[in-house]
């Protein structure tokens, strides 16, 4: 008689990691300590000040602020009121007179300068990313790096960049995101002063009032015409974006506060630079090299999709999707989430991950109600991160974070069907025809970056102009980029002028009358 085959064990579920601590030397007090220690002049026990006229202020009203990470409390910008904004405003044009007579090279030394001492302090601007907006440690070097190497490119070779061009006639005033302070506030704002013009820069509300503090304090010491001010929307409005002294608006975010921001400027006759969100798509059509999307699957997790170049959507052709399924989750189960300072050992190095926390824990409860809500309205939920697979200290508060997060279908009536959830959610859509396949990668009215993954080049040079994106991948992921590759958007997503390369000089100094800029206007979009 054949024995009866032993039962199949159950599996089971992976063992939990070990008890985490706080790697030595990284805790918000110690960055504290430090930044007091390098930059008395901008940093109190209390607070930081704002930076006008050329000195550091304790003016302004400071609001409780708490980091991401474990919700303890850190520094919050000080607000000013719109009156001392305006003070501040016309202080910047004070600097700008002088600051766009200087000459070239003396322009340059100062803002070389500032970037040797940004890389003397490249690893505390990088763990002050890490507790202000929760950026995992590698992609905090990284936003540190790409500024301190991006401006660098442009001191080298700005002399034909400005050939027969001047300063603007106002300061240009920079208003942006939180999620990348370093590698597009602090490089936007070098760069413009490299060319000529006195920089405004304000703090974002949510997060990176110690690092913006940090590279401020550093780039005044060395004379470059930086001011860095703190508040609401509501309160500053006029004075950066209305004031007859600015000479630009260079403004990174959502395409609400953006599209308040291109109003304002529109009856201004304003120069303007505004880079807004838009749904970026990822589509499957005749594809077959499903090794290549599960390398690349984990990587558009960075930052837990919390930057405008992320990828929250898959639009697949339905006769591939359960090929496409057999390579997309066993990589997005690979994505590594938890607090990005806790280590299991003294000894280890600080942790390999994708993503910590999302800004603050409204947002994460935000997008978790919408999860809920799409899937209460008809979307299938295909995956859900476990909090039980991350490295966490014990106790910590971790309502900031969200793991992983894949539905198919998402309704028509959810925001996570047409717009960008800016979080760790992606979404599918299975088509059946090239025209489907062309209206869903297009369903945000225009994006920043769009791939089309597919073996047929034919099919991919037919369709890929059709894909309202300002970059399109032949099977690769597109990125905001550095240095000489040009960045903007289509639709919606963008208003003025295209950057990048020399592109960004020219959105910020004067050139030949009646130059038309490469942008996208109300009145006429120019490609590069």
């Amino acid at each position: 008689m054949t024995p009866a085959p032993a039962p199949t064990p159950a599996p089971q579920p992976p063992p939990p990691p070990p008890v985490a601590l706080l790697k030595h030397g990284t805790s918000y007090a110690d960055a504290w300590q430090r930044c007091l220690a390098v930059a008395p002049e901008a940093f109190r026990e209390q607070g930081t000040g704002n930076l006008w006229a050329g000195a550091w202020r304790p003016d302004g009203r400071t609001l409780p602020a708490t980091t991401p990470v474990d919700g303890t409390p850190v520094a919050g910008a000080p607000r000013l009121d719109g009156d001392t904004a305006h003070q501040a405003v016309r202080a910047a044009l004070d600097q700008h007179r002088a600051w766009r007579h200087l000459p070239l090279p003396e322009r340059r030394a100062r803002v070389a300068a500032t970037l040797d001492a940004l890389a003397g302090h490249r690893e505390l601007l990088a763990l002050l990313l890490v507790w202000e907006i929760g950026k995992p440690w590698r992609l905090a070097l990284a936003d540190v790096d790409r500024a301190i190497d991006g401006v660098r490119w442009y001191a080298d070779r700005i002399e034909p960049m400005l050939a027969g061009r001047a300063p603007l006639d106002g300061p240009v005033s920079n208003i942006a995101g939180w999620n990348y302070p370093m590698s597009v506030l602090v490089h936007a704002a070098l760069v413009q002063a490299l060319a000529g013009n006195a920089v405004i820069a304000k703090t974002p509300t949510d997060g990176g009032v110690a690092c913006l503090t940090l590279a401020a304090a550093l780039a005044a010491r060395e004379g470059v015409p930086l001011t860095l001010v703190g508040g609401g929307g509501r309160e500053l409005n006029q004075a950066l974006v209305r004031a007859p002294e600015i000479g630009c608006v260079s403004f990174v975010g959502g395409r609400d506060t953006g599209a308040a921001v291109a109003t304002a400027v529109a009856g201004l006759g304003k120069r303007h630079i505004l880079e807004q969100e838009g749904l970026n798509t990822w589509g499957i059509w005749e594809f077959s090299d499903w090794a290549a999307l599960t390398a690349v699957v984990p990587r558009l997790f960075d930052y837990g999709k919390q930057r405008c170049t992320a990828y929250p959507r898959f639009v697949v052709q339905r006769s591939l999707f359960d090929a496409f399924l057999a390579a997309y989750l066993p990589a997005v189960r690979a994505v590594r989430v938890g607090h990005p300072l806790a280590v299991a050992d003294p000894a280890d190095p600080l942790p390999e991950l994708d993503f910590g926390p999302l800004i603050n824990a409204a947002k994460a409860e935000e997008l978790t109600a919408q999860v809920a809500e799409a899937v209460d309205r008809g979307a299938v939920p295909l995956y859900r991160g476990r909090p039980e697979e991350g490295r966490f200290l014990p106790g910590q508060d971790t309502s900031a974070y969200v793991h992983p997060v894949t539905l198919l279908g998402p309704p028509p009536s959810s925001p996570l069907h047409h717009t960008e959830p800016f979080g760790p959610v992606d979404t599918i859509v299975l088509v059946d025809t090239e025209a489907e396949l062309l209206a869903a990668m297009n369903a945000s009215n225009g994006a920043l970056v769009a791939t089309l993954a597919t073996d047929d080049r034919a099919a991919y040079d037919r369709l890929a102009p059709q894909v309202r994106a300002f970059k399109t991948g032949h099977g690769v992921p597109r990125s905001r980029g550095d240095r000489d590759e040009l960045f903007g958007g289509f639709g919606a997503s963008w208003r003025g002028a295209f950057v990048g390369g020399e592109l960004l000089v020219r959105a910020v100094t004067r050139g030949p009358a009646g130059e038309r800029l490469p942008g996208n206007f109300p009145e006429y979009q120019l490609m590069p």
